[in-house]
């Protein structure tokens, strides 16, 4: 890699001789420990050695967080068709059609296979497949599998065990990856360019590996933290979407975030979410004690005639224009009219987390407020999860394939880890072995300033307080500049501390971060108009055709 490139690409590096420690070599390295991840670990490690790298451990991902369950068709009253009509529906026009079709066709052998691997996935001996299954807002029927109210839980523990004890798995936890290596970046190579491997950082020892692989796969998660309230875990930093970006891939519909209605309010309770499943089986959401004469009534259904089980992004505006209007730190969830037993039975995670706090859900409302919860858009693959840099896969959250269009039906999203990563682990398998490349060295020279550390928080604070109070729920396009604005300023003071000190996990995750809130801004001021998880005071109204939003770091 010349000097002009390492200046170009904000990466300080040299050729040098590696170490044993400084270089790694696999034939798949996988970015993340989610379901996305292990799915595509566990399908490819019967051929390939496989390293599995997550920023801290193996669970700390949004999917071991993941409460409702999985999509799928698995009763003969349900059909491919409605499944797939329903998605569109939530959807709002832009969900691609042919990817949603063959997302749905694949989810029963999705959740047989789940079930081949031991998932304890709640029974139900009336059932024709002998599971339970339940209803969330947006299905037509009842077709979420779940184990309890913990399904992400049960199956990420289930998975990581397979993970661990297989023996070509490598498990790299406390690991963070910094960028992918794109081929045409190092000095004196030629030809199509395509992803050589990354560089990723050792967060206990501080030491930067490069780890060549011949095919590597983004399955990172989305980017929650780039907001100040949020339902995701700290992981969630848009890690995968930013490198992406920054070797030369598209990235389409970043402005479609959603926000989940229903997070715990409560001082002491973070980033707990309250499932869809609770509104599914027949929590009512109604005005707190705080709205006066009003306290204790409905409201959904003046905004909606579906109520309660309307799509998450009616709900969440409605949520969010009932507390702005009235003044309201919260609105209140009450499903304190089911039997104790049912209660207990189905949600038992959150039934004991609640009371731990003081409310009992059996005689009590749960107090709840929206806040950002999953990404829609991500980065462009095809259904085999291939970026636009050959060798370069995503899946999952991290990925755009047009499945969740401008917002995600509940339970649909690891429905797509599972299928998308079945697929690309097919597709790797089947793929030839790219040329062998020296990889250079990472530069481990720079300085440590001590004042680093005091810059990163106050700025990572500044970057998600302004993203919620500009680019949230609803949006203006006099806010949106705002925060344009101020993401200028700040990515280019991040970008000189990581262009000259010694990197952390956190000016990592920072610089991230930036990036993806610069893409959310910049795709929602391209879009005027107002559909899906997108609404803009400026442009109410929603435009006749529907078109994705496809930004190309090429044409910047």
């Amino acid at each position: 890699m010349s000097g002009n490139a390492c200046k170009r690409n904000k990466i300080r590096c040299k050729i040098t001789q590696h170490t044993q420690a400084q270089l790694m070599k696999f034939d798949v390295a996988i970015v993340g420990s989610g379901l996305a991840g292990l799915s595509v670990a566990l399908h490819l490690a019967k051929t390939r050695k496989v390293a599995v790298i997550s920023k801290r451990s193996l669970l700390d991902g949004a999917s071991n967080w993941a409460q409702g369950g999985i999509a799928a068709v698995l009763d003969s009253g349900d059909s491919h068709e409605q499944h797939i009509a329903d998605t569109l529906v939530a959807g709002a026009g832009l969900c691609d059609e042919a990817a949603t079709r063959d997302i749905v066709e694949n989810s029963r052998t999705a959740i047989e296979w789940l079930i081949e691997q031991g998932v304890p996935f709640t029974r139900d001996p009336t059932a024709e497949l002998g599971y339970h299954l339940t209803r969330e807002g947006g299905h037509s029927q009842r077709r979420i599998i779940h184990a309890a109210d913990a399904t992400g839980h049960a199956v990420q523990v289930t998975l990581e065990q397979k993970a661990r004890a297989h023996p070509n798995i490598t498990v790299l936890e406390n690991h963070c990856a910094i960028d992918v290596i794109r081929s045409d970046k190092i000095e004196g190579t030629s030809g199509t360019p395509y992803c050589a491997g990354l560089y990723v950082q050792d967060v206990n020892s501080g030491k930067v590996i490069t780890l060549a692989a011949d095919q590597t796969v983004l399955a990172t998660g989305g980017a929650g933290k780039v907001y100040l309230y949020t339902t995701n875990p700290d992981t969630a930093t848009g890690d995968g979407i930013a490198m992406a970006w920054r070797a030369g891939c598209r990235v389409a519909n970043m402005e479609f975030i959603q926000f989940h209605p229903t997070c715990l309010y409560h001082p002491y309770a973070k980033s707990f979410l309250i499932s869809e499943a609770v509104r599914g089986e027949g929590g009512l959401l109604k005005l707190p004690q705080g709205a006066g004469a009003a306290a204790g009534t409905r409201f959904m259904e003046s905004h909606d005639e579906r109520a309660e089980l309307a799509p998450r992004d009616v709900v969440a505006r409605a949520i969010d224009f009932e507390i702005k209007k009235r003044g309201l730190d919260h609105v209140d969830l009450d499903i304190s009219h089911q039997p104790p037993e049912f209660l207990k039975e189905h949600f038992p995670t959150i039934y004991a987390r609640c009371l731990e706090l003081g409310i009992d859900i059996t005689r009590q409302p749960i107090p709840v407020v929206p806040a950002a919860h999953y990404t829609c858009g991500g980065i462009v693959t095809d259904m085999c999860g291939r970026t636009d840099l050959p060798g370069l896969y995503a899946v999952g959250e991290t990925a755009y394939t047009g499945l969740h269009g401008a917002n995600r039906l509940a339970s649909n999203s690891l429905l797509e880890c599972l299928v998308l990563g079945r697929a690309a682990a097919q597709h790797i398998e089947s793929s030839a072995k790219p040329r062998e490349l020296p990889l250079p060295a990472w530069d481990e020279s720079r300085v440590t300033d001590a004042d680093e550390e005091v810059v990163i928080a106050h700025n990572w604070d500044e970057l998600r307080r302004f993203m919620w109070n500009y680019v949230g729920i609803v949006r203006t396009t006099k806010r949106l500049e705002r925060a344009q604005h101020r993401i200028r300023l700040l990515r280019e003071e991040i970008y000189e501390y990581y262009s000259h000190f010694r990197i952390t996990r956190d000016l990592l995750e920072l610089r991230n971060l930036v990036d993806v809130a610069s893409m959310i801004v910049e795709s929602a001021l391209s879009r005027r108009e107002s559909r899906g998880l997108h609404f803009s005071q400026d442009y109410p109204e929603t435009l006749p055709k529907a078109l994705p939003t496809v930004l190309s770091p090429q044409r910047r």
